[in-house]
């Protein structure tokens, strides 16, 4: 399997940073605000590969670091140290160092992102197909009946109805409003997406249709995706591997199944047990 993102020592530091942060914090210390100068440890030294049509969970508690990684690949936080190498179609870019322009042109063409708040991921001004026609524009598809053909299509496949096309996704559920982010995440075909607790706070049988749209999506396109959640539900279905974070660390890795069946650490014990 060809891959599709590499990431090294990824860490993010929010305040000034001093040179106790890291031994002042992680698990051992059961935080991750430093002592000495008041700095949050969001995430450290988190390394790991992604493989096209590979699903890579992230799990933990809130306050894990678990969103902080998503959030610095997708370029809504800028990382304070690290590297990530992003590879498609004989091309590499080094994500870190970027200008705006180029991570606004990958977010826009080869990435695609589904947020837990639908009011990050949508435009509540415009219609449903009018955020997915936002998209396509921004791809250099520009004929009016294309797009809106398009739109119907992409909001077809995540079960809205057509003729909800045209109204503000202020109108939907919360159920309804993710099924238009995913929708509008795939208009481009993108070949990683990243999933931030897109479950959460939705009802079993919506979250239910949800996950088994993603794993549609992933058969269906080949698409890489890394899923950030805390229910182990979600990565027992979705993730072929999966990242335990606790205080900003990665505390285990690796098969899915091996993590959950025979979990090595005591955090990652407690957390399936607790599931059980």
């Amino acid at each position: 399997m060809k891959k599709v993102l590499e990431v090294r020592g990824l860490t993010k530091f929010h305040g000034r940073g001093c040179a106790h942060c890291i031994d002042s914090t992680g698990p051992e210390m059961d935080t991750n605000i430093c002592a000495h100068c008041g700095s949050v440890v969001a995430a450290h030294d988190v390394s790991f590969d992604l493989h096209a049509g590979e699903i890579l969970g992230i799990m933990g508690e809130s306050g894990s670091g678990k969103s902080t990684v998503v959030k610095t690949l997708f370029f809504d936080d800028a990382p304070s140290a690290g590297e990530s190498l992003f590879f498609h179609d004989e091309c590499q870019w080094d994500l870190f160092n970027l200008n705006a322009a180029e991570q606004r042109w990958l977010r826009n063409h080869r990435f695609g992102m589904v947020y837990q708040n639908p009011h990050l991921g949508l435009n509540f001004n415009v219609s449903a197909g009018g955020n997915i026609a936002e998209r396509l524009l921004m791809n250099d598809l520009s004929h009016y009946g294309e797009i809106r053909e398009r739109a119907r299509l992409l909001l077809s496949r995540t079960e809205v109805l057509p003729e909800r096309m045209d109204e503000s996704p202020r109108t939907f559920s919360g159920g309804m409003q993710q099924r238009v982010q995913i929708a509008k995440a795939l208009a481009t075909q993108p070949p990683l997406l990243f999933l931030d607790e897109v479950t959460t706070g939705l009802d079993l049988s919506v979250q239910a249709r949800i996950l088994d749209l993603i794993l549609e999506i992933q058969q269906e396109l080949g698409t890489a995706m890394v899923v950030v959640t805390h229910d182990l539900g979600v990565i027992r279905l979705l993730a072929g591997r999966t990242l335990v974070m606790k205080y900003g660390r990665v505390i285990e890795s690796g098969l899915t199944d091996q993590i959950l069946e025979d979990p090595q650490h005591a955090y990652t014990q407690r957390l399936v047990a607790s599931a059980l």
